[in-house]
């Protein structure tokens, strides 16, 4: 029986669900699972600063819960995630008790560039299902050893990918970043 049955993405901040990174992981699940991308409120209302924290949250929460209606399954059957601040709205999400499949994040944004010691894990330890990191090995907002390190306080099973050379925006290394989610969407199937 399959566990998962779709995948909802949000993007980062100052991109829309639209974003290339987000588009290149439907098109490569597109014949396995069910991909929703959205927008965050403040981009749908044409406004270049993201909304509160909350509204984010929520933002994942209620559109799973939607996603899950539409596909006729359990809110445990979505997977969530997203690229920088969606992945990260996704984790808080989650860590808030939000029931998911899994938890995706492309480029997790650790901390502000240059600000290494203003980590944004906390959340982290109440995180408890399967997980997949994918990052740039060059990218400012975490490094490799910040994020090795900072995922270690997840108390599910985590997979941590990087992509060699890749910053944070991971420009033209989209296609890696896409067949990392398909690659850990396969072993939520199992």
């Amino acid at each position: 029986m399959i566990r998962i049955a779709g995948l909802l993405l949000a993007p980062g901040a100052g991109a829309n669900k639209d974003h290339e990174g987000l588009v290149a992981v439907e098109e490569v699940l597109q014949d396995k699972i069910r991909v929703l991308r959205v927008d965050f409120p403040y981009m749908i209302a044409g406004k270049k600063i993201p909304d509160k924290t909350p509204v984010l949250v929520d933002t994942i929460c209620q559109a799973s819960k939607q996603f899950a209606l539409e596909l006729g399954v359990p809110l445990e059957s979505i997977a969530v995630g997203g690229r920088s601040m969606g992945g990260r709205m996704a984790s808080l999400a989650v860590a808030g008790g939000l029931k998911t499949a899994g938890l995706i994040s492309i480029s997790y944004p650790l901390h502000a560039p240059g600000k290494p010691e203003q980590k944004r894990s906390e959340h982290f330890p109440n995180i408890s299902v399967p997980c997949l990191f994918v990052s740039g090995d060059r990218d400012a907002f975490a490094t490799p050893e910040e994020l090795e390190t900072a995922i270690r306080t997840i108390n599910g099973p985590t997979k941590l990918v990087f992509i060699p050379k890749g910053n944070h925006g991971l420009k033209n290394r989209h296609q890696e970043a896409a067949n990392a989610v398909a690659g850990f969407i396969d072993t939520l199937a199992k």
